[in-house]
């Protein structure tokens, strides 16, 4: 079962950016952070992309895939296993998250 999300979870973009996590939930914890939901995104910052020679940084994180039994406020919850979307300011999906650590207390499925 992988583990749930929380605001601390460290994800990036495909291209390195460092995402820093919106919750919206901040009654159910883990690890002492509030757990992530789908509808929460990430703002990325640093991402070094580039569409030749045009600046196409990654600026979101938008998910889905996201806990099938766990849910909070009727949103599901995020887990290590739940896919990112890595867009651009124009919309366009750029590739996948990372989700390089995240806490090692809850998990799901």
């Amino acid at each position: 079962m992988p583990f749930l999300l929380t605001s601390t979870s460290t994800v990036q973009c495909t291209h390195g950016g460092s995402a820093t996590a919106v919750p919206s939930n901040s009654k159910v914890m883990a690890d002492n952070a509030p757990v992530l939901v789908e509808s929460d995104t990430h703002i990325v910052a640093g991402c070094p992309f580039m569409m030749g020679n045009v600046p196409s940084p990654c600026v979101q994180i938008a998910w889905s895939a996201g806990a099938t039994k766990v849910t909070i406020n009727g949103t599901a919850a995020l887990m290590q296993s739940s896919v990112g979307q890595c867009k651009a300011a124009t919309g366009a999906v750029q590739g996948v998250a990372i989700v390089a650590n995240t806490q090692a207390k809850v998990q799901a499925l």
